[in-house]
């Protein structure tokens, strides 16, 4: 298995990588067909993210599936630590998956087939209620911001073969994730997978032509519900 290992604004250091490198031993035995792991790390100097000044990002290429997972705390061994359970337990995920019919008798209940008849909104009894966050405090939350500290936009590029929204589904809780950008093979359009409210999920699709007016609609309404 290829390790790449990468510091930004901080160094590592060799003991540090030694206890990293004995804990990605496990990554193997649970994923044998892994080609290559990066692990980032990622030292925050602001003063007021000191709880969530050290991050740790672990990405894992087994075969053509991606899974990620991530963490911050205030000490570096510790967001190794809490990386590593998300990691594991998403790998196990991956590995005991099983193949499933999706038509015929032996399909699955769909989600909303699964749900149905179960509440959407939180329940309430009257009791103590939290102030809803304010318009700065939802963006700062959104784009993890603190304060004053500068907005911060990530750029990423990834190759994706044409698949369908379950398998993208998949993809999507593999990586931890709340939604999954991803090529729609039955409608041949750029699409996103998204978690909404419970265990339901939602799909956007992308009309790059501008020749699909009915379907928008469509979608409109089906995010709007």
């Amino acid at each position: 298995m290829e390790l790449i290992v990468t510091g930004r604004k901080k160094d590592v250091t060799d003991r540090f990588r030694r206890h990293l490198e004995e804990k990605l031993d496990k990554i193997p035995q649970l994923a044998p067909r892994v080609r290559r792991t990066e692990v980032v790390l990622t030292h925050e100097a602001n003063p007021r993210q000191v709880k969530e000044a050290e991050r740790c990002e672990i990405t894992c290429y087994v075969s053509r599936t991606v899974v990620r997972a991530e963490a911050a705390t205030d000490d570096e061994y510790s967001a190794l630590d809490l990386a590593m359970s998300k990691l594991t337990e998403r790998l196990r995920r991956l590995h005991d998956k099983r193949r499933v019919s999706h038509t015929g008798k032996n399909r699955p209940p769909s989600v909303a087939e699964a749900t149905y008849g179960l509440p959407t909104e939180s329940l309430s009894d009257g009791g103590d209620q939290t102030a809803a966050p304010t318009s700065e405090e939802a963006l700062d939350a959104a784009l993890e911001t603190r304060g004053n500290s500068p907005i911060e936009i990530r750029e990423k590029l990834h190759a994706s073969s044409p698949m369908t929204v379950g398998q993208a589904l998949s993809r999507m809780e593999l990586v931890g994730h709340d939604f999954f950008l991803f090529h729609d093979v039955d409608t041949d359009r750029p699409s996103v997978v998204y978690r909404r409210r419970g265990w339901s999920y939602g799909v956007l699709r992308l009309d790059v032509d501008g020749d699909a007016s009915g379907d928008l609609d469509e979608d409109a309404e089906a995010v709007a519900s």
